[in-house]
């Protein structure tokens, strides 16, 4: 079963006032507040439910609704919305506490003004145009991260803009909580799959760690023949197999040993509370294949996944596949193979040696078996198809040393030229925005790895949005994009990280 990171989880609505107005005011306040609440709640852009709490309006009251935000599980984030004028300095405290992703939501509760009818009853009520400066003011000299929306309720681009950023909160609530597990190191000799453990868990809260591979060979040996069985029905009925590892084809063996592998490793990550996990073809351990179509499977369910120990990378993909559940595309770990420089439109071709998530397929995979060529071993069982034509955008992750940086490059996904009939795996074929030769020039300036996340579901506000709550650096490649204003960036990043280095 896929795993839904949205079940159990909700969104506080805050709203703010002060008891200068009397208590029929507040009252209003409290009606109309539920209201713009309903309204959000209507918008299907919105992925989770919000809930109204009651307004706040002196210091002590907003702390203890923030303390309790933080130790409620089920809280996402938190919206806040200064209906009336409500003093800044109470909010200090709070804000200071809160740890959950905050949206500050500038709205009103009417749409029009009822021109020939204001008083000052009116103004006094509805003075969110005075009561949000108050508050962002706050919050900007606090530092505090946050996401910031104005429009009326009802306009379908702010439920789509809320509905983002809380897809980039259930991605902070994802990487806080998520457990790796590392079956061997990273490839060696390879510099950007390396990275600080320790000030991952600091920085995002996931907790690394390694086991030994031959750990998840015990699973493995272990696992019943019922299981196995299951598995391979399973097989039959989602995918096209080769015949050759069908029933009666003579390389079923391996079909049943990639079953077991799914079985072995899913059990694993079961029963360790794991989400994502990594792999190495260097580092296999007593496994007889590497491998291929357990973790495409994995994948599919939700979880994170990088090649050759690539810790980071998985990681991200558990977040951003948490963030885009349930919307039309897929999530994938993926890697820049090769270019197509003409004629025609330049495009890449990116695929790995087995591990592409078929979440993003054009059509029903075929579960297939190839030599791999690498790693010693029999050879491996995987899923192959092409990537479905759309928008999407391609995110990766590396270790500065002082920070970590994300880039990200937003593409189109297409078919490809022809049939890639001889290809082995699984693939995707994108022109990356706004043409290769500068997006290839930015993400190499940039430093962006090889290994990335490529997603048809999510686009580039939801990344941003992660990035801000997290408080993580992004070099967002676009098609606005150039060589020459990305080098400046990226000074004015440095210089802005070292600055802020003491902002935790």
């Amino acid at each position: 079963m896929s795993m839904n990171p949205f079940e159990g989880r909700e969104i506080w609505f805050l709203t703010g006032s002060q008891g200068l107005y009397g208590e029929d005011t507040l009252a209003q306040v409290a009606s109309q507040s539920q209201q713009v609440v309903a309204q959000l709640d209507d918008s299907a852009a919105v992925p989770l439910p919000i809930v109204w709490r009651p307004v706040l309006t002196d210091s002590a009251g907003i702390k203890a609704t923030m303390v309790a935000a933080n130790a409620d599980d089920k809280c996402a984030g938190v919206i806040a919305w200064m209906h009336t004028f409500s003093p800044a300095k109470m909010w200090i405290s709070g804000l200071d506490t809160l740890r959950k992703p905050l949206l500050h939501l500038h709205t009103q509760a009417h749409l029009s003004l009822p021109w020939a009818t204001i008083d000052m009853d009116f103004m006094n009520l509805n003075q969110a145009a005075h009561g949000d400066r108050e508050f962002g003011y706050v919050q900007t000299r606090l530092g505090v991260p946050r996401t910031t929306v104005a429009g009326h309720a009802s306009d379908p681009r702010t439920g789509q803009r809320i509905g983002s950023w809380a897809r980039a909160a259930i991605g902070v609530a994802t990487m806080r909580s998520l457990r790796l597990a590392r079956f061997g190191d990273n490839m060696r000799d390879v510099a950007v799959t390396e990275g600080d453990k320790v000030e991952a868990e600091r920085h995002f809260g996931a907790s690394v760690n390694t086991y030994g591979v031959n750990d998840l060979v015990a699973v493995v040996d272990a696992v019943p023949e019922s299981a196995v069985d299951a598995l391979v029905a399973e097989y039959a009925d989602l995918y096209d197999v080769a015949p050759e590892l069908a029933k009666d084809g003579e390389r079923h063996d391996s079909l049943r040993y990639a079953a077991r592998i799914e079985a072995g490793l899913r059990q694993f990550l079961t029963s360790g509370g794991f989400g994502a996990f990594t792999t190495n073809f260097e580092d296999l351990g007593g496994l007889r294949q590497l491998p291929g179509l357990a973790v495409q499977r994995l994948m599919a369910d939700g979880y994170g996944f990088g090649g050759e120990g690539d810790w980071k990378t998985s990681l991200l993909l558990a977040t951003l596949k948490a963030a885009g559940h349930g919307l039309p595309g897929g999530t994938s770990f993926m890697e820049d193979y090769t270019y197509h420089l003409g004629p025609g439109p330049q495009r890449i071709l990116g695929a790995h040696m087995l591990e592409v998530c078929p979440s993003i397929a054009a059509g029903r995979p075929r579960a297939e078996i190839h030599p791999l060529g690498i790693g010693n071993r029999e050879d491996p069982v995987r899923l192959k198809f092409s990537a479905a034509p759309g928008p999407g955008i391609v995110t990766g992750i590396c270790d500065l040393g002082d920070r970590f940086r994300l880039v990200a490059n937003t593409i189109t996904v297409v078919p490809p030229d022809e049939d890639l009939a001889a290809l082995p795996v699984a693939s995707a074929v994108w022109e990356p925005h706004p043409d290769l030769p500068t997006s290839a020039e930015c993400w190499l300036t940039a430093g962006g790895p090889h290994h990335t996340v490529l997603s048809t579901a999510l686009d580039a506000a939801t990344v941003d949005q992660f990035a801000e709550l997290t408080r993580t650096e992004l070099v967002l490649i676009d098609e606005t994009a150039t060589a020459a204003h990305i080098r400046k960036e990226l000074r004015w990043n440095a210089a802005y990280q070292l600055l802020a280095g003491g902002l935790r």
